[in-house]
Formats: C-alpha cells, structure tokens, sequence
C-alpha cells in the first residue's frame, strides 16, 4: 500500500510573515504538508525588530535568528536560501525559482514583504545612499557610515529614529529630516513628538521638521541634500526611510488580482483560492500593514484554514508601537488623534512625563505615553477588547487601585489580545503554555512563548498574566526568577544558603547546591560576588569566575592589548604622578594616551605580559575601570576655587573616591560631586551625586549617562559633608546587598522605588548605621590588585590565574 502523497506547501518568502506562517501550520497539522520555503536572503529568518541592535553592533545576526538551519531539517521544512522566485504559474501550480527550476506547489503563501518606498529625486544612485530594511543595509550603513561622518536620515517614523540613533552610536553626526510638522505623526500627538524632538537633540540626533529632499548633491558620492525650501545641508552619507509599499511585482506578474497590496478575503485567500498572502505585501479591506502585529495574527488565520479547521478570519485591529532607542520610553497604540476631542492627558514636565487616552463613546481608541509606559499595554487590551471606561476616567492613566482590580482586567482581557506585538503572542497562547507546561515565571514564558524577547516592552503585562493565572503560585520575575539555566535556586535562595551554611567560595555554594553543570558565565561571577558580598573576610575568590578584564585588571581592546586606567581621586593628580604617567608611556610606547569622562588619565595599548612593570612604575592605586566597582568620582574645584562654589565639593568627592575605591559591586558605579546647583560635575546622571546647594547637600541617586539616559531621583537633603558621606554609603551599602548581580542602580531604584530605599537609608537611622558597619567590614578586607598582600591579591593576580575563564 503506498504512502498517502502530503499536501505541498510553498512559501515565497523567508522573513518573518512567511516564516510564522509555516510555525503555525506545523503546529496546526504537523503531519500533513510538504513545506518548501523559498528566501531571497542568504540567511533564515531573523527577527527584524531588532535591525537597530545589528546596526549599533550590540547584537549580530546569530542573535537575532529566529531558527537555526536545524529547526528547518527538524520540522522537515526544505529552505532554500539566497533563492528568488522569478515566476507563479499558477495554471499548473508550480513556482519558478531563480535558476529555473520549477517547483510544484498544491497550496501557495505568498509573503513577499515590502520594498522602501524611494523618493523620486536627482542622485538617488549616487554611493552613500542607503536603505533600512534587512541585515544586508546594516551592513552596508556599518561599512559607510564612521566616526564624524555627516549622515542625513529622511524620515522621521521608527525606523528612521532608530537608524539615527544607530548611526549615532557609530560615531556620525546624525540629522533627522522629517517631512511632516512632527516626528512619527502616525504615533506621536504634539505634545508627546515635542518631547520626543527634544530627548533626541539630547543625545546628539539634531532634528529638522518641515523638509522635504529635491536632490542629493555630489559627483559619483553624496556631499549633501537640497531641500525644497531652498535650505542645503552637508551630508556624507544618506539614509532613506520614508515608508514602504507592498511588494506586489512577482503576484501581479502572476495574473494574481492586486491593487496596493495583493488582495486577500477575511481567511488570506487571494482570487485563486489555491494561493493565500501574509504580511506587508497584502492588502485586507482596503489597509496595508506595516508594523509586525497584525502578520502573526494572518499566519495563524492561514494555518487554520490550511489544516481544515477552517473557523478563523482576519480583522484588523488597533496596533501598538514601541519606539527601541535607549533613554526613551515612548509607547503608542490606536488612534492618538490631534487636539480637542475627548482626552484624558496628563503631563509633568519637569519629570518629562506624559500620558494621554483618547476615549469615543466612553471606550479607548487611542494611546500614547511618553517617559512612563508601564501602563500603556493594559490600556491597549482596553483598546481592543472595547470595554467602557468611562466608570474609571480618574484612575485611567495611573492604574486601578488594588492587585484585585488588576487581576480582574486582566481576566477580562480577551483572549485573543495580542501581548507581544513583537512576536505576536496573544494572551490565550500564553494562558495555554502556562496552564500545559507548567510554567510559572516570566522566563518560562519568554521560553516558550517568546513574549517579551525583543523590545521587552511587555514584560510587566506578561508578569500580570501569570499573576491572574498562578495566583498564590506566581513568582514575580524580578525577584524569583532562576538565578541562570544551570539551577533551579533563585537569587533568594542562594543568598538564604550562603548566609546560613557559610558558604564562602563559588564551589561550595554549587556543591551544596548540587548545581546541575560546572557554571555558566552568568551564574559564576554573581556567585562569586555573592559570597564577598556575604563574608568579605572570609570568602575565597574565584579568579576563573571573573570575566577577562577583572582577570586582567585592565579593559582589553580589541587588537588584544589593554588599557591602563590608575586612579586619580576625584580628578585630581600631582606633578609627580603626571611625569611618571608620562614616563611610563614612553617607557612602554603606549600609543594612545587620553582623558576619560571620567577626569583620569588612559593609557591605551598595553601588552598583557608588561602590565605588572606599567602599574610598577606608575607607582599609583588601581583605577577599576575594568570592574564592578566604583569607577570615578567626578568632582568641580567647588568653593575652594570657583566663584560660584556653595560647598566643597573637590575635598568631599575625593574622600568619597578614597572611602570607596576597590569595593566590588553588582555593576559598575559612578559618582559625583558638584559644589553649585551648576553641577559641573553633572551629578544628576551618576549612580549616586552629591550637589551643593546654600546650606548643604543634595543627594541624587540612581542616575545613569550611558546607552539608557536616566536622571537620578532626589534621596535627600544634608546639612554636612558627614552626612553626605554616611548616607552615600548605606546607599551603596544597600544596593550591594539588594540588587542582582549585573543590575545597574538605575535599574534597581526603579524595581525597588525610591520611597522604599529613602527608608532604608535615609528615615531609619538605625537600619542606615548597620549598613554603614557592614560596609566597614567588607571595605576592610580590600586590597589593590597590583600592589595589596595577602589572600585578595593572591587570589586576582592575573600571573597566576587560570587561563581558563568566563
């Protein structure tokens, strides 16, 4: 008897939206196809939601895979990468692919995406030009655009945002030019795009408004852009991103019915019912669609239908948007709307907070939130479920009041609400997957499901979905997930066994732990924190549970060699010091010598094998710049000097520097003191600042300058130096204790909240003195790694660590 023939499935198209369809279907009727994937890429697919990471180089595309060639072979899929298909005959149901191979298909997916729209101007061809669609731009904008390159981006949507601030991070001096009177005018209302304009002008990205490109100037190259209001600027590389159109040629070519888009009925069947669409190249009812949400919700229509069930069709609903450029929170859903109409808003400026619903009928239709979001995604399960709100305008903006409330929205929240519009993952998907495998924290879903893997902008909407589900059995994702995959224990647990059994070494805490492997790079260097952090005296370190710059004790650049960073306390450094810097560099022919941010000196170009003679002849204390430690504390010359000076902030900033230098952390931490509200020394981004002010200090804490911006919150008011010194340290005390390991202070400030940590370290002087003893007793057990005795320095000494490491 012979083999029952499956049903052959082709695919036109490898991205996300044909991707997803074939997911969906193996999971729908995992024995009944045939599938053929057909990808014009050289790749598989790869989430395309994070370009902009690929673009900055925080991530590659290894990272961003959805699947490997294995997960194809696996699930029996035949793909066919770096593969166009040049022809659909549709008469004997075959496809054409490049090199004229034909490929039979009894049902067909068409998921040819979306082609940049181009504006049609003089020097278009011209090098330097690029798009910002797939990995190949990524590379191209990487390879074009450097360090003082003068790159224009036009577009100001979210993938233009985010190409400028990629191209930013790359070292350009970006510039947004934007048609329209506001950025993302599709998303952003006034209020909320002026907000937007100037946090980037913040970082560095200069916006133009009301541009519209004639021509792009130059000989074979881009030297600039003219404008149509007369207006040139300079420009070396060029960036279009004004919007993209169905790519409809290879359907049309076909005798497939199309008009924007291909054209498909309610179950993404086109006019040949032998031939369905997906994605950014349909049209549905007269829309097109350019964000990812809807295209996972298509798949799954398709697949249904494919399998026979035969019950789903398509609507269109409401989509929300997330704008993924660090230190801005910008969260946008449905109709945002222009001014009047019926609006609940709320704004603070100085906090650069605004949140704004539009209500019709008593019903939400739109919402955007800038600089806070955390409930803009329960807002949008208003949108869609359609629900009236009109019995809680007043709380509609901040949340319901009680975690009954909370549950209760969530279980009227319908099921088919879409979560993770990243991956689009409904809240039924992740119901089910918690409810059949058990699962009972957010990593578990994020496993799973892959909800609040990408932008992560879900994550808090996930944790509530799990509350309303587990009840009593919900384990927060903050404070209860696994410390890494090589344990079940958590955080918690681990810090609860190295307390009561007096664990003091990384071995003994897995051998009493039975951990399940020898470590991961994860789990080693927060264990091995840990028990500093538990018993300073009496923990033994792990070198090979330290990363290669604590190893090394120096940052290691990337041709191999290291830099050298001694420590200058509080910016300040004598004569003496500057001529050995000096001589030492040229001793060592260092072959770059320069200033941080930090106010300390860098010398940049040191062999592993002379670092012991460099730091020898430095003569100066370890900078720990290469370690979770506290790596400056900037300072101003503060009233010793300055005119303006209210408090000595010179005097404060280097006793603080000498109080806490070579104290491990969970992450690295900087400090600052300002002697005026002028705050030179800018310590309203720093980890913890110190300004003075008429009569005293200002304490700042949990700010951050880096790749998320974050002001720091007020901690208190002091009326001395003492005070300033004591609560900075039961701070930084508390902190050490609390937070995860590789938690950044901003981080724990806004997990933990402000008003919790003032308590601890500010209104309850009893508690703040046991953290300033526990800070003396762990301060007393450092030693400098090049020039400390005894068992630290043993221990770090990168002549006798292991070559083996994390």
């Amino acid at each position: 008897m012979s083999a029952i023939r499956k049903t052959r499935l082709v695919v036109i198209g490898g991205g996300m939206a044909g991707t997803a369809c074939v997911e969906e279907v193996i999971k729908a009727a995992p024995d009944k196809f045939d599938i053929t994937v057909f990808g014009k890429e050289p790749h598989p697919n790869y989430n395309r939601i994070l370009l902009s990471h690929v673009l900055t180089g925080e991530k590659s595309m290894e990272d961003i895979a959805a699947h490997g060639l294995d997960w194809y072979a696996k699930n029996g899929v035949t793909l066919r990468t770096g593969c166009n298909v040049t022809a659909i005959r549709r008469g004997s149901r075959a496809v054409m692919a490049g090199d004229e191979e034909l490929c039979a298909y009894d049902k067909l997916i068409i998921a040819t995406g979306a082609v940049p729209v181009m504006p049609r101007i003089p020097g278009m061809d011209k090098a330097g030009v690029f798009t910002f669609r797939d990995i190949a731009d990524c590379e191209r904008i990487r390879y074009g655009v450097g360090k003082g390159t003068k790159a224009v981006i036009l577009g100001g949507g979210l993938l233009g945002l985010e190409a400028a601030y990629g191209c930013m991070r790359l070292g350009a001096d970006s510039t947004v030019a934007h048609l329209m009177d506001r950025l993302m005018e599709r998303q952003c209302d006034a209020a909320s795009a002026a907000f937007l304009r100037e946090d980037l002008e913040r970082l560095g990205i200069r916006v133009l408004l009301g541009k519209e490109a004639v021509e792009i100037s130059g000989g074979n190259r881009v030297e600039g852009i003219r404008f149509k209001d007369g207006s040139f600027i300079d420009a070396g590389a060029v960036i279009v991103s004004i919007g993209i159109r169905p790519n409809i040629e290879l359907a049309a070519s076909s005798g497939v019915y199309c008009e924007r888009g291909v054209v498909v009925s309610d179950t993404m069947q086109t006019f040949d019912p032998a031939v369905y669409a997906v994605g950014e190249c349909v049209q549905h009812r007269g829309e097109t669609f350019g964000l990812v949400g809807p295209v996972f919700e298509q798949a799954r229509v398709i697949a249904n239908h494919l399998a026979g069930d035969s019950r789903l069709v398509f609507r269109s609903r409401p989509v929300s948007a997330r704008l993924k450029v660090p230190g801005i929170d910008l969260y946008s859903a449905g109709d945002v709307g222009g001014p009047g109409g019926d609006t609940i808003e709320y704004i603070d400026r100085s906090a650069r907070v605004y949140k704004k619903a539009v209500l019709r009928d008593g019903r939400v239709a739109g919402v955007v939130m800038y600089g806070d979001s955390a409930i803009g995604p329960r807002l949008y399960a208003s949108l869609i479920d359609g629900e009236d709100v009109s019995h809680r305008r007043g709380a509609l903006l901040f949340g319901d009041a009680g975690q009954a409330k909370a549950a209760s929205s969530i279980e009227d929240m319908p099921g088919d609400a879409i979560v993770c519009g990243c991956n689009g993952v409904t809240k039924a998907m992740i119901v089910e997957a918690i409810e059949k495998k058990g699962l009972f924290t957010r990593s578990d879903v994020a496993r799973e499901t892959k909800a609040s893997t990408s932008c992560g902008g879900c994550a808090g909407l996930v944790d509530r979905i799990l509350e309303a589900t587990l009840g009593s059995s919900f384990q927060g994702s903050s404070d209860a997930a696994n410390l890494c995959g090589c344990t079940k224990y958590t955080r918690d647990d681990v810090l609860k066994n190295i307390r009561e059994k007096r664990l003091t070494s990384v071995m003994a805490v897995m051998e009493t732990l039975g951990w399940e492997t020898v470590g991961c790079d994860t789990c080693r260097p927060a264990l091995n924190y840990y028990v500093s952090m538990v018993w300073p005296l009496e923990a033994v370190d792990d070198a090979t549970s330290r990363l290669v710059n604590e190893r090394g004790h120096a940052n290691i650049q990337k041709d191999g060699t290291f830099s050298v960073v001694p420590r200058m306390y509080g910016g300040v450094v004598s004569p003496e010091e500057l001529k050995r810097i000096a001589e030492c560099a040229v001793s060592h022919n260092v072959k770059l010598v320069k200033l941080t941010g930090g106010q300390r000196i860098d010398l940049i170009g040191v062999k592993k094998d002379e670092l012991p003679a460099v730091w020898a002849e430095l003569g100066m204390d370890s900078g720990f710049a290469y370690g979770k430690a506290l790596r400056t504390v900037k300072t101003c010359v503060g009233s010793l000097h300055c005119r303006y000076g209210t408090q000595d902030s010179l005097n404060l900033g280097v006793e603080m520097e000498k109080r806490l230098t070579g104290l491990w952390m969970p992450a690295k931490v900087k400090m600052s003191a300002s002697g005026c509200p002028r705050n030179c020394a800018e310590s309203g981004i720093k980890d913890v600042g110190i300004v003075g002010v008429t009569g005293g200090f200002e304490i700042y804490a949990g700010g951050c300058g880096g790749i998320e911006l974050k002001a720091g919150e007020r901690l208190c008011t002091v009326k001395t130096a003492a005070e300033a010194m004591e609560i900075a340290g039961a701070f930084i005390q508390h902190y050490r204790e609390d937070a995860h390991y590789g938690e950044r202070t901003f981080k724990w400030v806004r997990r933990r909240g402000m008003c919790a940590i003032r308590k601890a370290v500010v209104e309850d002087a009893a508690y703040r003195a046991a953290l300033c003893g526990r800070l003396d007793a762990a301060l007393s057990a450092v030693r400098d790694p090049w020039k400390g005795k005894g068992k630290a320095a043993a221990a770090l000494s990168p002549l006798t660590s292991p070559a083996r490491g994390v």
